[in-house]
């Protein structure tokens, strides 16, 4: 689920990229839109022109359809045409050419062309046609984002995504803006900010929706299978390889490769990968056979990569490969905003869960929530909402669920318990805290921990509680 503020629309500034190898007929356009209002950028050629495309966005292209002196043909304008539709069919081209020949305006208009004119031109005909094409680019564009934010809306088994604050403002346009592209992303923030959902959303926002989303720890896995896991290998290739196997690229080949901590890959795995991302081929372990594979590349960190590229821990060739959009998530702490909606969402599911009559915070506890630090972020917050839930013996979350105040903070104790505690003693533990609050009372402990009581007189032998 996607929340956000509503954003009131405006109507943004026109951008207009006019392409002519007549510096005289570029002064002119210049002169004409500039004082509308209209933002212009002008090139003498086609290669300027498709550069920059790459580089800016724009509402409107007005083209020559000449661009050699002597050349009346217009071919090069109709083939600048037809590389313009293969970049962005959507986007609206004027054509204009000295040269008044009808079948020249009809060809044209076939290869995509929106409109025609011919030089010289009618100012207030060419300011009109200017300006119709590009509201109407703007009011397709608006469109187009408001039904993908509504298709993450109904998106079934979507990932909850709750995000009002301003901050988050920009994620969700970013989102909207390069979901629906094959642009590579990366992904930062802090630990448990919530960029494996950012993958997701942006996988389900994409034409490639209906293919597989891979992920994987690229950071976990061991070197000495690193290549087998990500390229597959064939049997007989080493010791183990029973089967042939296929790779992560190859499962996520039409589809979406999600890399998690892609920063904690071995400097020599990265020159392999780099490799099949600037060709989309690989070969199997043990294989001679090159496989082409078609995949959308999203990776997730909490380092600064441009700095690790500078220690030389990174390549720079690689940040550059997976970091066309990069799409920074806040820390917690940096949002606040979402603090209420966002407990209150965990507190629901694990109420669920765990069968408690749990249906809001007291004050008090909502302002330890709203001062508290999180360094674990979300993360964090989720936990502390089902340790709340499970702790909770009334109908509200109290200040003494949360074990904020006096003693140490959540983010503190978790980590201490993760690191310095087995799974078995953080359970034990847990254990003998419910069964004091509830002064010994196996049903009651048991209702809280979400246990029958069988299996809580099991835990309780098992730890000699």
């Amino acid at each position: 689920m996607l929340w956000r503020k509503t954003i009131p629309t405006k109507q943004d500034k026109i951008r207009v990229l006019v392409a002519d190898d007549q510096p005289h007929i570029l002064e002119a356009v210049e002169l004409l839109l500039s004082p509308n209002g209209i933002d212009v950028d002008c090139v003498r050629s086609p290669q300027l022109l498709m550069q920059s495309l790459s580089e800016r966005d724009y509402d409107v292209l007005l083209i020559d359809l000449n661009y050699t002196r002597d050349t009346t043909s217009g071919q090069e304008g109709l083939d600048l045409l037809t590389r313009i539709q293969e970049y962005d069919s959507r986007l609206p081209v004027i054509v204009m050419t000295a040269w008044g020949n009808i079948g020249l305006a009809v060809e044209s208009i076939k290869r995509g062309a929106r409109d025609f004119v011919q030089k010289p031109w009618e100012n207030e005909r060419l300011l009109s046609l200017v300006r119709v094409h590009a509201e109407l680019r703007q009011a397709l564009r608006r469109a187009r984002q408001l039904e993908l934010e509504n298709r993450l809306l109904r998106a079934e088994g979507m990932p909850d995504f709750i995000a009002s604050a301003p901050a988050m403002q920009p994620v969700l346009e970013l989102i909207a803006q390069v979901g629906p592209s094959d642009a590579n992303v990366l992904v930062t923030g802090e630990h448990g900010t919530g960029k494996e959902i950012v993958a997701r959303l942006l996988h389900a926002a994409s034409p490639r929706a209906r293919m597989p989303l891979v992920s994987v720890n690229a950071g976990g896995m061991p070197e000495g299978t690193f290549e087998s896991e990500f390229f597959g290998h064939v049997k007989g290739a080493f010791t183990d390889a029973r089967t042939d196997r296929i790779g992560r690229f190859e499962l996520a080949h039409g589809g979406t490769l999600f890399l998690d901590e892609i920063a904690n890959v071995p400097l020599r795995q990265q020159a392999k990968l780099l490799r099949v991302l600037e060709t989309g081929e690989l070969e199997r372990v043990g294989s001679s056979q090159t496989r082409r594979v078609d995949v959308r590349l999203l990776c997730a960190t909490n380092a600064q990569l441009a700095e690790e590229a500078k220690a030389g821990n990174f390549r720079e060739d690689l940040l550059f490969r997976i970091n066309t959009v990069e799409i920074h998530l806040p820390a917690l702490r940096d949002r606040r905003e979402d603090i209420p909606l966002l407990a209150t969402h965990f507190l629901n599911r694990n109420r669920a869960r765990y069968r408690k009559q749990v249906t809001g915070f007291s004050s008090a506890a909502m302002m330890q929530l709203m001062q508290y630090a999180w360094p674990g972020n979300v993360r964090e917050l989720e936990h502390a909402m089902e340790r709340a839930v499970l702790l909770c013996r009334g109908e509200e979350i109290e200040p003494s669920n949360l074990a904020f105040g006096s003693s140490r903070p959540v983010g503190a104790s978790l980590e201490n318990m993760s690191e310095n505690m087995s799974i078995d003693e953080v359970e034990s533990l847990l254990i003998k805290k419910v069964l004091r609050r509830c002064d010994g009372n196996i049903s009651q402990a048991a209702e809280a921990l979400g246990l029958s009581r069988a299996a809580l007189y099991r835990r309780i032998e098992k730890y000699g509680i």
